[in-house]
C-alpha cells in the first residue's frame, strides 16, 4: 500500500541499485484456472514435476520412507484424504528431511520440528512418531479451507515457518510417495495442473480487468483498489495467496529475484532510499519495462512505464516459482514460528 510514512518492518535492507535491464517473456493466460479439487487423485504436483517426484523419492533414506509410510498409515486410520498425507509428508521433508530429529532451531524437535515452548507438547511427545503425526493432523484440520489450499501452503499454515515457499519444493515427491506407498491412483491425472507462468498469466488477466477502477486506500476490490489490494487479489484470482500489505508482500509474498531477472507477474516495489524497511508502493510487472498498478488517491488502476525515482528496489518478488528456482532467487523471510 502506498503510504506517506515509512513502514516499520525490521528486517535486513538492501543497498545499491541493480541496472534496470529486465527479462521479457510471453505469458499465456489461456486455459481455465483448474483448482486443486479438480485433480482426480487429490494429490498430484502443480506444474511440471511428475518425473522429478519419483527422482526425489529415490534419494530418500530407508528411515525417511518408513516415516512417510507411517504418515500415510495414520492418515488412513483417521479417515483423512490423500491430500492430508501429502501435506504432512511435504512438511516433514522440509522441516527435518523426514527424520525424527532430536535437535533443531532453538527447541525444535522431531519430524515436523515442533517446539515444546510453543505448546506443541512435551519433549517426549514431540519426539514420539505417532504423537507428532497426529498432532500435525490435528492442527491441519483447524486450518480453514485446508483441503482447497495448495499442499505447500497448507503445510506452511501448520508450521508457520519464516520461509513459506520451501514447502512447495517437495510437492512432486510427496505426491509420488502418496501414490506409491498409499496405493492411490497415479499422479497422471494431475499432470496438467498449471505451472508458474500460467498462474502469472491468470493473475495479470485479472489485474487487466481492473483497469480504470479508482484507487481507494485500503480497498481490495471489487469496485476499487489500493496498490497492494490489487496485487493480492490478482494473485488470489490465480489461486495463490499472498499477504495484504506491500511490506509483508515483499517479505512473505514469494521468492526474491533480482530486478534484472523480472518476469511478468512479479511484484515490483518502491521504498524510501531503496530500503525494504520503507516500502510504500507495489505493482505488477508486465514485461517490457511496463507496470500495472493502482497509483494513489485521485487516480485509477493503470499501465505505465516502470520508473525509478531513487526508490525502485533492486529485488522483485515472485509469488510462484517453478522448481528449481531461478539463479539468484532466495526465499523471502517472513513471520516467526
Amino acid at each position: 500500500m502506498r503510504k506517506l510514512v515509512v513502514a516499520f518492518i525490521v528486517l535486513a535492507g538492501f543497498a545499491g541499485m541493480i541496472g534496470l535491464g529486465v527479462l521479457t517473456m510471453l505469458i499465456s493466460s489461456s486455459g481455465g484456472n483448474q483448482g486443486w479439487s479438480n485433480c482426480s487423485a487429490d494429490l498430484g504436483p502443480w506444474g511440471d514435476g511428475a518425473g522429478r517426484g519419483e527422482s526425489d523419492a529415490g534419494t530418500l533414506k530407508p528411515e525417511s520412507v518408513e516415516l512417510a509410510k507411517r504418515i500415510i498409515e495414520v492418515g488412513k486410520q483417521r479417515g483423512l484424504p490423500p491430500r492430508a498425507w501429502q501435506i504432512a509428508i511435504q512438511a516433514g521433508k522440509t522441516e527435518s528431511n523426514l527424520a525424527n530429529l532430536t535437535h533443531g532451531d532453538r527447541d525444535s524437535l522431531g519430524i515436523f520440528q515442533m517446539r515444546p515452548s510453543m505448546g506443541w507438547g512435551t519433549v517426549a511427545q514431540v519426539t514420539d512418531v505417532d504423537y507428532q503425526i497426529n498432532k500435525f493432523y490435528d492442527v491441519l484440520q483447524e486450518v480453514p479451507g485446508w483441503e482447497e489450499l495448495r499442499p505447500g501452503t497448507a503445510a506452511q499454515r501448520v508450521e508457520r515457518s519464516a520461509f513459506p515457499l520451501r514447502y512447495h519444493r517437495w510437492e512432486p515427491m510427496a505426491a509420488h510417495l502418496v501414490s506409491v506407498e498409499g496405493n492411490v491412483p497415479g499422479i497422471t491425472g494431475c499432470d496438467d495442473m498449471p505451472g508458474a507462468s500460467v498462474l502469472a498469466g491468470q493473475a495479470l488477466s485479472y489485474a487487466k480487468g481492473q483497469l480504470g477502477k479508482p484507487y481507494v486506500w485500503g480497498a481490495a476490490g471489487p469496485a476499487a483498489f489500493d496498490c497492494s489490494g490489487l496485487t493480492q487479489q490478482a494473485w488470489k484470482a490465480a489461486g495463490v495467496e499472498i499477504p495484504k500489505y506491500s511490506q509483508t508482500q515483499y517479505f512473505q509474498g514469494g521468492v526474491h529475484v533480482p530486478l534484472a531477472q523480472a518476469q511478468p507477474g512479479d511484484l515490483v516495489f518502491w521504498g524510501y532510499g531503496r530500503d525494504p524497511h520503507g516500502i510504500h508502493h507495489v505493482g505488477l510487472y508486465l514485461g517490457d519495462d511496463q507496470l500495472l498498478h493502482a497509483p494513489q488517491p485521485g487516480e485509477s488502476v493503470e499501465v505505465t512505464k516502470l520508473w525509478d525515482g531513487g526508490q525502485l528496489l533492486p529485488t522483485v518478488v515472485r509469488p510462484v516459482a517453478d522448481t528449481p528456482a531461478p539463479p539468484g532467487a532466495i526465499p523471502a523471510a517472513g513471520g516467526v514460528r
